[in-house]
Parts: C-alpha cells; sequence; structure tokens
C-alpha cells in the first residue's frame, strides 16, 4: 500500500520557523555588529587626528579607512591634509590618485599617478596603473607608452600586455593587438582568451570605439 507523505507536524513546523528565526537574528546582529566596528575604526582614527592635528601620517591612515569603506570623498580631505603636512608622502599620493579613479575622476586621478612615476619612474606597477588612468580617459597612445614602459622593467607583466592590446583595438590597430594574443596564447591561457573576445567585438563593430 502507498502511503502518501504528510506535511510537517505543527511541532516541526514551529521548530523551523523557531531555528529560522534564529538564523535570521544571527545575521541581523552580525551585520550591526560590523557596521559598529567599521563605525568605531573611523572614530578611533579621527580622535588620532584630533590629538596629533600635524600628524601626516594619521591623516592617511584616516583616509584609507575611508576608502576601505568607499567613502571617497572623505579620504581624499584626509589624503589632501596629510600632503599639506608632508608633501613628499609618497603613499598619499596612490591614496590620492587611486581614491578618485574609484570615483571614476580619470582627470582627477591622472596629476596624482603622474606624480607617483616621477618618483620613481622605473617601478613597472605605477608605470602600470598611470597607464590605466589614460587607458580610461581614451589616450590609447599615451597608456601603451606607459604599459611598454611597465614592461621594460618587467617583460613578463601579461596585465601589461593584455591592457596595451586592448588600447591597440580601441586605436583601430588590429595586427598590434593580434600579435600581443599570439604572445599571450604561449604565456597566459587565461588573459589569451580573455583578449581574443575583445579582438571578436573589435572585428565585429569595427575599431577606434
Amino acid at each position: 500500500m502507498i502511503q502518501h507523505s504528510r506535511k510537517p507536524s505543527n511541532p516541526l513546523r514551529k521548530q523551523l520557523r523557531n531555528a529560522l528565526s534564529a538564523l535570521l537574528a544571527i545575521l541581523l546582529v552580525t551585520g550591526l555588529t560590523a557596521c559598529k566596528n567599521k563605525d568605531s575604526r573611523i572614530r578611533e582614527l579621527q580622535q588620532t587626528v584630533w590629538k596629533n592635528p600635524e600628524d601626516a601620517r594619521a591623516y592617511l591612515n584616516l583616509g584609507k579607512e575611508y576608502s576601505r569603506q568607499e567613502q571617497f570623498p572623505e579620504a581624499i580631505k584626509a589624503y589632501q591634509r596629510a600632503i599639506a603636512l608632508e608633501p613628499g608622502l609618497d603613499e598619499a599620493y596612490a591614496a590620492m590618485g587611486a581614491a578618485y579613479f574609484n570615483q571614476k575622476n580619470y582627470a582627477a586621478a591622472l596629476p596624482w599617478m603622474q606624480k607617483r612615476v616621477q618618483i620613481a619612474p622605473d617601478d613597472s606597477l605605477r608605470q602600470f596603473d598611470l597607464g590605466n588612468v589614460y587607458l580610461q580617459l581614451k589616450r590609447y597612445d599615451d597608456a601603451i607608452a606607459s604599459y611598454r614602459l611597465a614592461i621594460d622593467n618587467s617583460y613578463s607583466f601579461d596585465e601589461a600586455w593584455y591592457t596595451m592590446a586592448i588600447c591597440h583595438i580601441r586605436a583601430g590597430r588590429m595586427d598590434e593587438a593580434r600579435k600581443i594574443h599570439a604572445w599571450l596564447q604561449k604565456k597566459n591561457n587565461y588573459l589569451a582568451v580573455a583578449l581574443e573576445r575583445h579582438l571578436q567585438a573589435g572585428s565585429g563593430q569595427g575599431a577606434g570605439k
């Protein structure tokens, strides 16, 4: 004889509801705790700044915490104060440029990334970051120049090759992009596959977009 499954009994339903309520309560408490921790960290760093108003690194640390919480306008104000107190604070230049970049204010990010490169022109990562700003500004030749400098100091910098190929595609130089694609196929298959999609899109829609 076939027995049909029964709906959960009332006690079982009550247990399930209680378990779900407990889980929701835990998630709510966890979320509130995380928010309190973030606020507490900001207040702690603010107090450090108030106690040490001439400490550039105190403002830098405050700005970094604002950036971690994606409060970029507040972060930028803190970085500006840090640089005013210590104009040669290279770390603040990087943080300022990144904050503007994350806001998609690439024109404002540019001079800070340029300052970083001026301090250490042989640093591949600095050249790469500068190239990325030029890329967003659609200054493709400038971006390519920065990527080339990054590669000169680190030939196996696969990401620099990849983004340089993107610039070539957008500038209409498909042959140059294909050469890089062939190189990446031997070095980094993941980036080669990603670049192939851009090549297909560039060939189908026309270059120079």
